[in-house]
């Protein structure tokens, strides 16, 4: 009588022990899968930004950038109310306060909510600089993301750059404002970069 219970005991332990293995492998999947922006324990220190070599609209953006991220207010400060995706709005929010608004295509506001209609901008100003051409992100140039098969669309800023390496502040990066490093070059989601130009 007491083999069968024994034997039942092994076949569960072995069956939790295959359950576990499984979702190992699924997480360690999802991480290779997942990029490092969206990922809890991937963030950094705001980095200290030399303003000597930025002109006054970089400067202003990084002080704004900096600024929210020691604050971290919610998602709908930055998009008037609304309950939505915010990383474009938070764009949107700190080119306005710096003084470069943006002209939404659709209803002329400064805010554009969408990261697809904020590519449009940049391509409707010649401001928008495609992955792949050579071009090296400045301060204050918008990064954007199209992870298509993973996380749908991103945006965030450049803050720093250093060879073909960037650090990035955005909005929206799971929930909260948080700075990554970025290497532009072999990132398969940045589809491209708007430019200061200012």
């Amino acid at each position: 009588m007491s083999a069968q219970p024994d034997a039942r005991r092994r076949r569960f332990a072995v069956w939790i022990a295959a359950v576990v293995a499984v979702l190992v492998v699924a997480a360690g999947a999802v991480l290779l899968w997942v990029p490092a922006r969206y990922l809890p324990w991937d963030t950094a220190s705001f980095p200290d930004v030399d303003h000597t070599a930025l002109t006054p609209t970089q400067a202003k953006v990084v002080d704004l950038l900096e600024a929210e991220h020691g604050e971290q207010r919610p998602g709908t400060f930055y998009s008037e109310g609304a309950k939505e995706p915010w990383c474009a709005n938070f764009v949107s929010w700190i080119m306005n306060e710096a003084g470069e608004p943006f002209a939404n295509p659709n209803s002329g506001s400064w805010r554009i909510p969408g990261v697809y209609t904020l590519q449009e901008y940049y391509e409707s100003q010649g401001r928008f600089e495609p992955s792949g051409n050579g071009y090296t992100p400045k301060v204050g140039d918008v990064v954007l993301y199209n992870n298509e098969f993973r996380l749908g669309q991103h945006t965030n800023f450049v803050v720093a750059v250093d060879g073909d390496t960037a650090t990035t502040v955005g909005g929206n990066e799971l929930g909260r404002i948080r700075v990554h490093g970025l290497d532009w070059q072999s990132d398969g989601a940045v589809v491209g970069f708007g430019r200061l130009d200012s």
